[in-house]
């Protein structure tokens, strides 16, 4: 009987352990099966990492992008619009890894876990197809503009939380592979999506997060005057001016983006507190697009001196920052502290015609006080409309502030734009970027209109 007892105690181990297991594997096949289908040693659904069945990429206008024909990735008609979107849909080795055909793969595969990838209804493997936020006549527009210049452009929709624009150079065609693209230093860093994947040092749109650490902590703020004479010495050392401001009040220091005022204000905030609001308004940490993280802007002045800490606060010393980064931002000041969550997947459909994912509006956290973001709202308008001039962006109300950003190396600085348009029809907030731009409102501000300008003439709603 003992013994009888022993094994009957053994036999529901084994059996609670298999029931177990099969709950396991079952769960991890509704949650991973899609991850499992498109694993390179799965010849039937993937060719060296690509799928050799997928969907359609279309832009928001239902434009085609991308499809699969005889399990060989196509593209759109159009080598412009093949270029400009390469970044958002991919290259056919799956080098750009966050590009759709390569992050969206499961999605694009069409997996479900009751028939796997072929349609329910017979044994075509089908996918199912995708639908992006972006526009794909406004990107080449955007490329046109780059002009050959490595960079980026980012645009989205700051009530919505819609990508309309993703831009970055240099690129290629994907049907037309340069044979020189991995020797060439015109392709240098070409697979990665410069608006999502890089960081530029920022130089003066900087001075936006400085302004506001400014605004929250220094009462006397807009009273006080500051003195340029093209130059101030901190610590011993010398903070240049590229001009004689003379006495400037905190607004003008702004709008003329005087480097004495930034540099003053941000060693009178110190360290901790500078440190402080670079992290509430998103350095030092990741922002993500449809599961996609970007590379993190980096604020850290542990071992800065007065002087370095001077230059961090103008947007120089070792600061760098992310066009992806910088546009959420814009569109946390345009909505009055809240950013909206960018999204640039706007639909999943199978091959029976249901909607599996629809993009959808959501918030992040709050990185600014309303107050805050509606002084820094009248500040960044301000500087357009009084300094720049409306006449930079045409039948446009945009708040915005440029930025020239030292590299070193010799190098022509790099040229820099951010803002957002407070047209109630067109709620964008975008972030530009001009590798050798050189002043960024005369290279970077001017992709930023042209950019702007076609979205005028389009409707931006859902």
């Amino acid at each position: 009987m003992k013994t009888t007892g022993w094994r009957s105690l053994i036999l529901y181990i084994i059996g609670a352990g298999f029931l177990v297991g099969i709950i396991f594997f079952i769960c991890s096949y509704f949650i991973q099966g899609g991850s499992w289908a498109i694993r390179p040693s799965n010849a039937h659904i993937t060719n060296n990492g690509q799928l050799t069945y997928s969907g359609e990429i279309t832009d928001r206008d239902s434009n085609l992008l991308s499809y699969s024909k005889d399990d060989v990735q196509q593209y759109n008609d159009n080598a412009l619009i093949r270029k400009a979107t390469l970044h958002v849909v991919g290259d056919p080795n799956g080098y750009i890894s966050t590009g759709a055909q390569y992050a969206f793969r499961t999605q694009l595969s069409g997996f479900n876990p009751i028939t796997g990838v072929v349609s329910p209804f017979g044994n075509s493997v089908t996918g199912s197809n995708i639908k992006l936020t972006i526009s794909s006549d406004v990107s080449a527009a955007a490329l046109q503009a780059l002009n050959g210049k490595k960079g980026a452009v980012a645009v989205y929709n700051y009530k919505t939380g819609e990508v309309l624009c993703m831009v970055s150079s240099p690129t290629f065609d994907p049907l037309n592979i340069p044979s020189d693209i991995e020797t060439n230093s015109a392709y240098e860093g070409v697979y990665l999506n410069n608006a999502l994947s890089s960081t530029y040092t920022p130089g003066s749109i900087f001075k936006v997060i400085t302004a506001a650490a400014a605004i929250e902590n220094i009462p006397d703020l807009n009273s006080r005057t500051f003195h340029c004479s093209g130059s101030t010495i901190i610590n011993g050392e010398k903070i240049t001016c590229d001009s004689v401001h003379g006495d400037i009040s905190f607004q003008n220091g702004l709008a003329q983006s005087c480097n004495v005022v930034f540099a003053e204000l941000a060693v009178e905030l110190g360290k901790d507190t500078m440190t402080k609001y670079a992290d509430q308004l998103g350095c030092n940490t990741n922002f993500y697009l449809d599961g996609n993280p970007n590379k993190m802007s980096s604020y850290n002045v542990e071992q800065a001196d007065d002087n370095s800490l001077a230059w961090s606060g103008i947007g120089q010393y070792t600061d760098t920052v992310n066009p992806y980064h910088m546009m959420i931002l814009m569109g946390a000041i345009a909505n009055g502290g809240t950013p909206v969550n960018p999204y640039i997947i706007q639909s999943v459909t199978n091959s029976i015609g249901l909607q599996t994912k629809t993009g959808k509006t959501t918030y992040g956290d709050n990185m600014l006080k309303q107050s805050t973001a509606e002084e820094l709202q009248r500040l960044m308008r301000y500087t357009v409309s009084n300094y720049y001039g409306d006449s930079m962006f045409p039948n446009l109300q945009v708040a915005a502030k440029t930025g020239t950003a030292e590299v070193g190396d010799n190098k022509i600085p790099t040229g820099w734009i951010v803002g957002y348009s407070e047209r109630d029809d067109l709620p964008l907030a975008f972030a530009v970027v001009v590798e050798e731009g050189n002043y960024g409102r005369n290279s970077a501000g001017v992709v930023a209109n042209t950019v702007l300008q076609r979205f005028i003439h389009k409707n931006i709603k859902k």
